[in-house]
């Protein structure tokens, strides 16, 4: 597909464990789709309200998912993503639990090309793709997604503190 295009992910990572994960996704240069800020606060346009709602809904579809905290700014938007385990329960931020993964009867080809069904990519992937369809059906023609996504696999308590003060601090900073 992208001969040429580097991989950004952590090789041989498993992006289907359970565990928290720090996302940031972008417009496609870097424009303000999703707002302004004010006085030191984020405020939605009709856009950033909608990527909102979607970002809320986002367990409602992958229900091997809990948010963490996220902010909406112009032009990106900065999330906690935590990927729980396949019984419902919750690993715990010290990431101390992980999902097996069976590809046994999958072709191999496809699989090493897709994004595994309920990985972060996958998560993102119909994230984006759903304001994407949105913003079309809604005269909103030229909103774009940057292709990729930036990720942070989150190790410890303390790294999962500071990442979440950095996103609530994300507006006051602009």
């Amino acid at each position: 597909m992208h001969p040429n295009r580097k991989n950004i992910r952590k090789r041989n990572y498993d992006y289907t464990n359970t565990g928290w994960y720090f996302v940031t996704i972008c417009t496609k240069n870097r424009e303000h789709f999703f707002g302004e800020i004010r006085n030191e606060e984020m405020q939605l346009s009709v856009i950033g309200k909608q990527a909102q709602i979607f970002w809320l809904e986002i367990p409602k579809h992958f229900p091997n998912v809990e948010l963490g905290e996220f902010v909406i700014m112009p032009d990106h938007i900065h999330g906690i993503i935590g990927i729980v385990n396949r019984k419902g329960v919750a690993c715990s931020k010290d990431l101390a639990c992980k999902i097996p993964t069976d590809t046994s009867n999958k072709n191999e080809y496809m699989a090493s090309i897709s994004p595994k069904s309920g990985s972060l990519s996958a998560i993102i992937r119909s994230y984006k793709s759903a304001l994407t369809r949105w913003c079309g059906l809604n005269d909103s023609h030229s909103f774009s997604w940057l292709a990729r996504f930036h990720e942070r696999i989150i190790r410890n308590q303390e790294e999962y503190n500071r990442i979440e003060e950095y996103i609530r601090s994300n507006p006051e900073k602009w």
